[in-house]
């Protein structure tokens, strides 16, 4: 196989020609590769493949025949060598210098051009009107009460504030950022009480400390003074021992419900992790506004367990949301990426275990199974299973009269698929679906805004636009 060879060996024994290309070859590439890298090669939360600038190595054959087959573990990219035979990993590297011709003969790839006029769905219908363009991958929004606009984390660490249109220059002083892979600056949220004393929230992928390697998500906290990020203190920091030197599966997002802190920190690639009560990834954690455990913490007590556990056995949750249920409760839910197929929706339990990865609906990228089991006994069930993957991204929870067909459901937005769906809860049977967006670009990030509008977050380009309402929808 591939991955036990020298990839100049295997170039040398290989001089495949673009005319011998394997016809399954495009097939392949939409199948492992276009969910990272684009439908058209022209990069997502992977790195473009056809402009010609490579962030790691130096773009050779050798160089990506070796990354296909091994991976790239900083970079979040996982090893096809185990499924993918030597013709079809040369054919891969052939059709990326295809498409690369192809795409300098016409201009590089340009992002389909965002819907404009009205959009009718069942039970609204609304403009896209968008209020921030020339971002980079913005992660998050955050809306201060009682100021205008909107604070966007991007990926690169940058937390800038955007008013009436225009995007600012960063605030200084923020936290320094592993950005690789999958890491960057993720959350953003300010504190319930933010008016009177100002804390606002970071998550974001830090950086091991010095002597160790890797790194892990941590949540700080600030406050914006004069324009810059001052008065920090760590809400959440893992041990060195748990920072991890893979780029994937930091999580994060955070929500406050009843003075509490959540936040979701992914497997970090270590899958087997997120059935360890005694590390930190792969769950869902519960904290007071200051960082200390909560007394009533389902494992406080218990022993090689870290008390700030408030469920465990996830993969890679990077939406969380509040709604209040029919009788008045509130449900905290998350969804989180599957592998290849098994994107999970989820309402979140104390103490309970969703099972990552003792049970999933899920494959290997590669296509190998990771387990037949999908349901066991004291496992909870998903929601809703989204196979193939949606690669679900950013979720709010509806409130308010402006969309007042829409209140109390989850929106939940996707990367891979380039949807916004709107999900809701009958009274009797299970939870249904509609598509309000697709096919506009990768959807990072979903909120209401206090104006009770809905605000998304697109990744690539990096732009935010809202949805607003013009009118009950087409059905009565």
């Amino acid at each position: 196989m591939l991955a036990c060879r020298p990839a100049m060996a295997l170039l040398a024994a290989l001089p495949l020609v673009a005319a011998e290309l394997p016809r399954e070859v495009p097939k392949i590439y939409a199948q492992l590769c276009a969910g990272c890298h684009g439908p058209q090669l022209q990069g997502g939360t992977g790195s473009s493949l056809v402009d010609g600038v490579w962030k790691y190595g130096d773009g050779s054959d050798a160089f990506l025949t070796k990354a296909i087959a091994d991976g790239m573990p900083l970079a979040g990219m996982p090893g096809f060598g185990q499924a993918l035979d030597e013709r079809q990993v040369r054919g891969l590297v052939i059709f990326m210098r295809e498409q690369a011709v192809k795409a300098q003969q016409r201009g590089t790839p340009k992002p389909p051009p965002m819907t404009t006029g009205t959009i009718t769905t069942k039970e609204a219908a609304f403009n896209v009107e968008v209020v921030a363009e020339g971002l980079k991958i913005p992660w998050s929004l955050a809306f201060l009460p009682g100021e205008p606009g909107f604070l966007v984390t991007e990926r690169s660490g940058a937390l800038r504030p955007v008013r009436d249109g225009r995007v600012g220059a960063p605030i200084p002083g923020t936290p320094a950022v592993w950005s690789e892979g999958q890491g960057g600056l993720m959350g953003a949220v300010p504190h319930p009480d933010y008016a009177r004393n100002g804390w606002l929230y970071l998550a974001f992928s830090d950086p091991a400390p010095a002597g160790s390697e890797g790194s892990m998500t941590a949540v700080v906290r600030g406050r914006i003074r004069s324009g810059q990020w001052s008065d920090e203190e760590v809400i959440f920091r893992a041990e060195p021992r748990h920072y991890r030197r893979d780029g994937v599966h930091f999580g994060c997002r955070m929500v406050f419900s009843e003075g509490f802190l959540f936040f979701s920190v992914g497997d970090r690639g270590g899958r087997d992790h997120a059935q360890d009560l005694g590390r930190p990834n792969g769950k869902i954690h519960r904290l007071h506004d200051d960082g200390r455990i909560p007394a009533d913490n389902p494992f406080v007590g218990k022993a090689g367990a870290l008390p700030s556990i408030w469920s465990w056995g996830h993969r890679n949750p990077q939406g969380l949301a509040v709604r209040t249920g029919r009788d008045g409760g509130v449900e905290l839910w998350s969804h989180e990426h599957g592998p290849r197929g098994g994107d999970e929706l989820n309402r979140i339990q104390r103490g309970a275990n969703y099972g990552w990865p003792v049970v999933t609906h899920g494959l290997e990228y590669d296509g190998r199974p990771i387990t037949a089991v999908t349901s066991q006994a004291g496992l909870e069930d998903p929601v809703i299973v989204w196979t193939p993957s949606l690669a679900v991204c950013g979720m709010t929870a509806v409130t308010g009269d402006r969309f007042p067909g829409w209140s109390g459901d989850l929106l939940v937005g996707s990367l891979a698929g380039q949807e916004l769906r709107r999900v809701t809860f009958p009274p009797n049977g299970p939870p249904v679906q509609e598509v309000l967006l697709r096919g506009q670009g990768r959807i990072r990030t979903v909120h209401q805004g206090p104006d009770g509008l809905i605000y998304v977050g697109f990744d690539n380009p990096g732009r935010v636009v809202r949805l607003v309402p013009t009118g009950p929808g087409s059905f009565p």
